[in-house]
């Protein structure tokens, strides 16, 4: 069966039932027999890989792998050198440290509108971040946003590993085969292009690109 890349709305679970009846997968991917390779909250929108091998599923989801995931992320305040030097640098959170492998400073992406929408005070500014995690603890991003002053207030998961949301709408879905290198002993995968347009970088180059960002809004 082919893998599956999911886009997921603000609001659905990262799982196929709830006994509270509140929406999940089955309600968008009415494929029997796979499962979410990691998790998205609820409240967080974006690229969930779907698959039935349970190998990928834990090399996904196991941090010890170091699969590169990249975040989009709407804070409230203005994001300065100070703050992009914390998140790479590393913080301490309340499970233990934490850092990001990059982080910079993007101008707003062209998504989709959130539904719900986000709230905003007009006394406040907002920023759009983008990071790269290799691990993802819960709620971990929005807990570094947090404890560098900017509480997230939109999170969009936008690649992991080698694949990208590029393309592909909310609550739509694509079928994709494996990789070469994550066929067998499903190798580690490879890093993939962060996808908006960089305004600011916290640390080193860019590597060279796999998929077409989206188009900061003007």
């Amino acid at each position: 069966m082919p893998t599956l890349l999911f886009n997921k709305p603000y609001g659905v679970l990262s799982q196929f039932t709830d006994g509270d009846g509140r929406p999940g997968l089955k309600r968008f991917v009415p494929v029997p027999g796979v499962y979410a390779a990691g998790r998205l909250d609820h409240d967080s929108e974006g690229l969930l890989v779907l698959t039935d091998e349970p190998g990928l599923v834990a090399r996904i989801s196991d941090p010890r792998s170091k699969i590169a995931k990249t975040y989009l992320v709407q804070v409230e305040g203005l994001v300065d050198d100070a703050a992009l030097a914390k998140l790479t640098g590393g913080l301490r959170l309340n499970d233990g440290p934490a850092r990001a492998r990059a982080a910079r400073i993007i101008a707003e992406p062209a998504l989709w509108p959130r539904d719900p929408p986000v709230r905003f005070r007009k006394s406040i500014p907002t920023s759009w971040l983008e990071l790269e995690l290799d691990e993802g603890r819960n709620r971990q991003v929005r807990r570094m946003t947090a404890a560098v002053g900017l509480p997230t207030l939109r999170l969009v998961r936008w690649t992991i590993g080698p694949w990208s949301l590029d393309g592909i709408g909310p609550g739509e879905r694509r079928e994709v085969e494996l990789p070469p290198e994550l066929r067998g002993v499903r190798a580690a995968a490879k890093r993939s292009l962060p996808p908006t347009t960089e305004l600011k970088r916290a640390r080193g180059p860019r590597p060279p690109g796999r998929g077409k960002p989206p188009r900061a809004r003007r």
